[in-house]
């Protein structure tokens, strides 16, 4: 066992990969030292609950409405230099809050797995000539100039080519880890593969295509439905809807009608099971599910990444032949018919994913905040 430590997580949106990670971390370090405290915070709701909400609504409105605006903003070197003093305004307005938290929890170490609370404590550290740890964790495959602070002393990074991308903006080698994106300790585990299927209902000779649209269920997932129906290939559909009630509501009622079988699932904490028994995920590229997707060697093929952050991931992942883009539904069923066809090509992708995937993510990183 390593030594116990205070250990601050900060990351924003409960409903986010960024505390997805956190909570992958908090479960390794309590694995790796028990007797270690860790408090985990949604920061941007601790530190400014309305702004939270006005931002995410924002957002939302903009990946929705006017996904090229946003194409426009990330990322941007014109624009982070234009927010730079709204970006401090922000700090100093938040940095009482963080102060008190900070020096009333008194940490050895703190995290940020996004950011914005990063940018808040690397100030507090500056204002205050702290000399606390800060690390900070990336959940997507390419490191933005948010990121990047003098007073951060470690980051995290998921690839070679994000750690390229940090040096070029001017971060230390030896500041840089490649342990990958925190992903839950599951992951490393293989699950009874037979039991799982059996427990689906679905059949051990078919194909089976896990098709999911985050934890909200979002993006043209009855079209994906409903263009994989017809190919010819003999397939067997697992759709993880989230928490959107009315597309899973959707697929029960129209169970009888599909041609191939569809097992239609809402929120669930079993992706390491489902991802175990399939050949295909279908996916946003979203960073933890992608790294998941990469700890169980899973090809990938991606449909209407957002522009900026996934964009970013997709590039990468096809860069790296682990996945393939689908411009269109007609286009996904062609991809997905044609691999189904071709075990050599679908092998090709796996060993690629096993190349790169990182279920070890988690426990390195947690190593680290420990050993300080």
């Amino acid at each position: 066992m390593l030594p116990a430590k205070k250990i601050l997580l900060l990351y924003i949106t409960v409903l986010s990969g960024h505390h997805r990670a956190a909570m992958a971390i908090e479960k390794a370090i309590k694995s790796l030292s028990p007797d270690s405290q860790i408090c985990s915070i949604n920061s941007f709701n601790y530190t400014n609950p309305i702004l939270e909400r006005i931002i995410n609504r924002t957002y939302s409105g903009i990946i929705k409405r006017t996904p090229e605006v946003w194409e426009y903003l990330y990322d941007n070197p014109k624009v982070v230099k234009n927010t730079q003093r709204f970006k401090e305004m922000m700090h100093r307005f938040n940095s009482p809050k963080m102060k008190a938290l900070i020096e009333d929890f008194s940490p050895d170490v703190i995290a940020c797995t996004q950011a914005f609370p990063c940018g808040m404590v690397a100030d507090y550290k500056n204002t205050n000539k702290s000399r606390i740890p800060l690390i900070g964790i990336l959940t997507d495959f390419y490191p933005h100039s948010y990121w990047v602070y003098e007073s951060v002393d470690r980051y995290v990074v998921s690839s070679e080519e994000a750690r390229q991308r940090l040096l070029v903006n001017g971060v230390a080698p030896h500041k840089i880890s490649i342990y990958g994106v925190p992903i839950d300790l599951s992951f490393k585990e293989q699950p009874d593969t037979a039991a799982v299927l059996d427990r689906l209902q679905l059949s051990y000779d078919r194909r089976t295509i896990l098709i999911m649209g985050g934890s909200e269920g979002l993006g043209p997932i009855k079209n994906i439905v409903a263009s994989l129906d017809r190919i010819r290939a003999d397939i067997q559909m697992i759709v993880v809807t989230g928490r959107n009630i009315r597309l899973h509501n959707y697929l029960r009622r129209r169970t009888d009608r599909f041609r191939h079988p569809v097992r239609a699932l809402g929120y669930v904490e079993n992706i390491n099971e489902l991802m175990s028994i399939s050949d295909l995920i279908v996916t946003k590229p979203g960073g933890l599910t992608v790294s998941e997707s990469l700890a169980k060697n899973l090809p990938i093929i991606i449909i209407n990444p957002i522009p900026g952050q996934e964009a970013k991931n997709t590039q990468f992942l096809v860069n790296n032949q682990v996945a393939l883009k689908a411009e269109n539904d007609e286009a996904l069923a062609v991809i997905v018919d044609n691999l189904c066809s071709m075990p050599s090509k679908l092998q090709m992708m796996k060993q690629a994913a096993a190349a790169i995937g990182k279920p070890d993510s988690a426990i390195n990183a947690a190593k680290m905040m420990l050993e300080l």
